[in-house]
């Protein structure tokens, strides 16, 4: 395996979705022979030491139907059974002083 194998593919498009506590990124990579796939990152400070914990999955474009399908079938699952009450956040120097805003808004149906 080359040196390419080691290092991230070519991201050809990325999107940023704070969260509150947490900020997720959609990533849009190329792999060698140029077929694209999603990274879908969780990152997360640690309070205790302020490390960011990250958690990532690929999803490859054979699978996307059945992830959204998947996904909405939870989602729907989740907001039949318990109110959904959806926030949005606006970020300052202080966390703890998030208040609502509308220009971080993001819908799974873009995907």
């Amino acid at each position: 395996m080359g040196d390419f194998d080691n290092r991230e593919r070519e991201e050809v498009f990325s999107k940023k979705v704070r969260a509150g506590k947490r900020t997720y990124f959609f990533d849009v990579k190329a792999t060698r022979s140029n077929d694209y796939y999603i990274t879908i990152t969780e990152s997360k400070k640690r309070l205790e030491d302020g490390v960011f914990i990250k958690h990532k999955i690929f999803l490859y474009k054979e699978d996307f139907e059945k992830f959204i399908e998947g996904l909405n079938g939870t989602i729907d699952y989740i907001k039949d059974h318990q109110e959904v009450v959806e926030k949005r956040y606006e970020f300052s120097d202080a966390p703890e002083t998030a208040k609502a805003s509308a220009d971080e808004d993001f819908s799974f149906d873009n995907l």
